[in-house]
């Protein structure tokens, strides 16, 4: 099953010094026929050419939601504890 962020299909706007690089930049690589960059295309072409970036995020991106996924579990054995203690309590 594959599921697509919607957002990779946006066009890329370019509202900074930055993003003006990166879409001609990708413009030229892709050459896309409506001369419109989307964010999918700007992916691609990082991944093809700065592919350390693109594995550095990835693996941030990896821990930051192992973590949270540790911590969400730590929070609903509390509550899971909480709701036990306060079933006895309501019992007596």
């Amino acid at each position: 099953m594959s599921i697509e962020n919607p957002a990779l299909k946006e066009t890329v706007e370019t509202d900074n010094q930055l993003k003006d690089l990166i879409v001609e930049y990708v413009g030229e690589k892709i050459k896309p026929e409506n001369d419109e960059v989307t964010l999918e295309m700007v992916v691609e072409v990082v991944a093809n050419e700065f592919d350390e970036l693109v594995l550095a995020i990835a693996e941030e991106n990896y821990i930051r939601g192992y973590h949270q996924g540790l911590n969400d579990i730590e929070e609903g054995e509390k509550l899971y504890k909480l709701s036990l203690e306060e079933d006895k309590e309501n019992e007596s």
